[in-house]
């Protein structure tokens, strides 16, 4: 079940869900528009290789924003710390910025229950786009698990609030150990 608006308020109200900063005007119907964060990453080459540890270049997004071009993947973050240990997060993007060519969180959108953090996003363009930090780019929508609660996530990505790039290497590295 879908939490609504009015629910995810009352929610942050009673610290069951975190969202820093919380901001009354950015609740919707039945999800919390979220913001850019501060940096942005690029990938440095081409090809990515997943058995390598990606090598990418952060930077602080100017006030006078940043374009982001078509045939690359960036990665950004969320402005707000979101999370909560009974309610599981969905990012998505805005269709407002849809619109504009932006693809947001194409393939993971499901959070898991656990500490809240800055999410790292994925972001593509199908033209040339300028972003701004802070500016609205996704929503945040929290869901009523079913079923006991019996372990909260705790992986290597909740302790990061800067855009963080895949680990799938080192898991690569383990199953090739075994």
């Amino acid at each position: 079940m879908i939490l609504t608006g009015s629910e995810i308020k009352r929610q942050v109200e009673n610290g069951s869900i975190q969202i820093e900063p919380f901001d009354a005007d950015l609740v919707n119907p039945n999800s919390y528009n979220y913001r850019l964060g501060e940096y942005i990453s690029e990938f440095e080459s081409q090809d990515i290789d997943p058995k390598k540890e990606p090598q990418v270049k952060t930077y602080r997004i100017p006030s006078e924003g940043v374009i982001l071009y078509p045939n690359k993947l960036y990665l950004g973050h969320t402005l707000e710390s979101i999370g909560s240990y009974e309610y599981v997060a969905s990012l998505i993007g805005r269709s407002s910025v849809g619109r504009l060519g932006l693809f947001l969180q194409i393939t993971a959108d499901l959070g898991q229950l656990g500490k809240a953090h800055q999410w790292t996003l994925e972001l593509k363009v199908v033209q040339p786009l300028r972003l701004y930090s802070g500016m609205k780019i996704g929503q945040v929508s929290f869901w009523q698990p079913d079923g006991e609660i019996n372990a909260h996530y705790t992986k290597g990505y909740v302790d990061h609030n800067m855009p963080r790039s895949s680990s799938y290497h080192e898991a690569m590295k383990e199953e090739s150990s075994r």
